[in-house]
């Protein structure tokens, strides 16, 4: 699958390839040369993806708002196991020496300690021993499969409460050869992951210590259990990942008309923007022509291309990217790094190139510095100028340090001083060298997700890119699954959008007009 840090082609771990015709039939309408303007008046795409309405606004119940709640939870949750190989569930630890660990380490301490004194009373008190022996069996028989009755019976044999009780008041119970039989159970229905903890319990004598870290155990155990049952479900949902996540999205609109509010805005402003650099674009004798018209296509990609320049900090993302928003993000933050590292690669050559040619470890190791001082670039509290002057200051130390190793003069300190403002200058607006990089960047991304699904390669990387080819083409491939997925799952919804805002009631009232003539 994409999204684990490995390197993926365009196209590939997609679904299925129904799944892409699908998306291809609810977008045929919307195809760059072969539609006519009279496919986008039919309705049909999904009659509750409409971006507007003259009806009056319906009024959601507070019942509708919480099935819209658990429909998104399930569906975000649906798509992260499927698209994220590296997901499991892990157990809430509480900070370290907060309040809310300190009472439950206090609370917890009380309650062993009570049984410790129990245990240890003449006679011994044994009830809360059997609850917890009785709590221990129905862990044990919820660990087992179906088809598990042997042991099933076996337990419930060994560990009848009400047997043990009766063996407790003629002093006949044998705590800890009960604990030792649950040990052994435990031993049988472990991941290998746990047999160190067994060993650990099995090495133990205190018998409250030993119920005690059984229950640790037994909580680690549950975990693996989710875990492997999430393993198992993975392949299923990919297989039915698209249709699934389509239908949710369905329910969650018909119960929240709202729910495609921000995508809307978010198509129409990649609109917006097109169709201003269509007008900027004509000869001054076609201004009184007509209105540029945009392809669907162009404007939807357009649209995919903005995200990776979002603030994902200060503003929200198109409801059918939700579920996608903390891996685009992550892409966002590596691919301004990466732009840093490209411009500095290259302001470098341009100076100093004719010098260090010929080296190109030294282009690594100076990418490589790059790379661990920029780490956390995205943080409030990152200095990204004082970075950038430490980075020109280290980059001429190892120029010189080349340049001695050749038995050449070291950088006069006028060329060192150039490079370091140069360096510092990367982040200020409307840098030229970034604004290259950017462009150049851009126009990769956009030549990936003009590639068909079919296409195994990745097209060539622009010049300027070279030093970070590799990371680019990782990134790319990573963002594009992201896109395909996206499409394959929402373009019903998106074909409607599309359809409103590139011919609006106007143009579709005219479009019947003529076809009824």
């Amino acid at each position: 699958m994409p999204f684990n840090g490995e390197k993926q082609c365009v196209g590939e771990d997609q679904p299925s390839d129904s799944d892409s015709s699908r998306f291809s039939e609810s977008m045929a309408s919307l195809s760059d040369s072969e539609c006519s303007r009279k496919s986008f008046t039919s309705d049909s795409s999904s009659k509750s993806s409409s971006p507007a309405s003259t009806s009056p606004p319906r009024v959601v119940t507070f019942d509708e708002v919480m099935a819209a709640a658990r429909n998104l939870s399930n569906m975000t949750l649906a798509h992260e196991i499927a698209v994220n190989e590296n997901f499991q569930l892990k157990q809430d630890a509480l900070p370290e020496n907060s309040l809310a660990s300190r009472v439950k380490h206090i609370v917890h301490q009380a309650f062993w300690d009570v049984l410790q004194s129990e245990l240890n009373a003449e006679p011994p008190e044994y009830e809360h021993a059997i609850k917890l022996f009785e709590e221990i069996r129905e862990i044990l028989l919820s660990f087992l499969t179906p088809g598990g009755n042997r042991l099933r019976n076996q337990i419930c044999e060994v560990l009848d409460t009400d047997l043990i009780r009766q063996q407790a008041e003629h002093s006949a119970v044998d705590i800890q050869g009960l604990a030792n039989y649950v040990i052994s159970i435990m031993g049988k229905l472990c991941a290998p992951v746990r047999d160190d903890d067994i060993r650990e319990l099995k090495a133990t004598n205190d018998i409250v210590e030993v119920l005690r870290q059984i229950f640790h155990v037994l909580d680690l155990m549950k975990m693996d259990m989710v875990n492997f049952t999430i393993r198992s479900l993975r392949p299923h949902l990919q297989r039915q990942l698209v249709d699934y996540e389509r239908t949710k999205f369905q329910e969650i609109l018909e119960e929240t008309p709202s729910a495609l509010d921000q995508t809307t805005g978010w198509i129409k402003e990649s609109v917006n923007e097109l169709l201003s650099l269509s007008e900027t674009a004509l000869t001054p004798g076609a201004e009184n022509s007509s209105k540029p018209s945009l392809s669907p296509t162009l404007v939807l990609n357009n649209s995919y291309l903005k995200l990776l320049q979002w603030d994902y900090q200060k503003k929200e993302l198109p409801e059918t990217l939700m579920t996608d928003g903390a891996r685009l993000q992550e892409l966002t933050e590596k691919l301004n790094q990466l732009k840093i590292i490209a411009c500095l690669s290259l302001i470098t050559n341009n100076m100093v190139g004719a010098l260090t040619e010929g080296l190109p470890e030294l282009a690594n190791r100076l990418k490589r510095i790059s790379a661990v001082l920029l780490e956390g670039m995205n943080k409030e509290t990152f200095n990204l100028k004082e970075v950038l002057n430490s980075i020109g200051v280290q980059t001429c130390v190892e120029v010189n340090k080349a340049l001695v190793e050749r038995g050449l003069s070291i950088l006069n300190a006028e060329v060192q001083a150039n490079l370091i403002g140069q360096f510092s200058s990367i982040e200020e607006e409307d840098n030229p060298i970034w604004s290259l990089i950017d462009k150049r960047i851009q126009l990769y991304m956009k030549s990936l997700l003009c590639l068909p699904s079919p296409q195994k390669c990745m097209p060539p990387v622009p010049g300027g890119l070279a030093i970070i080819q590799q990371e680019l083409e990782v990134l790319g491939s990573q963002y594009a699954n992201i896109v395909n997925l996206n499409k394959q799952v929402y373009g019903p919804f998106y074909a409607n959008i599309l359809r409103k805002l590139l011919f609006g009631e106007e143009a579709m009232g005219k479009a019947d007009a003529s076809s009824a003539n």
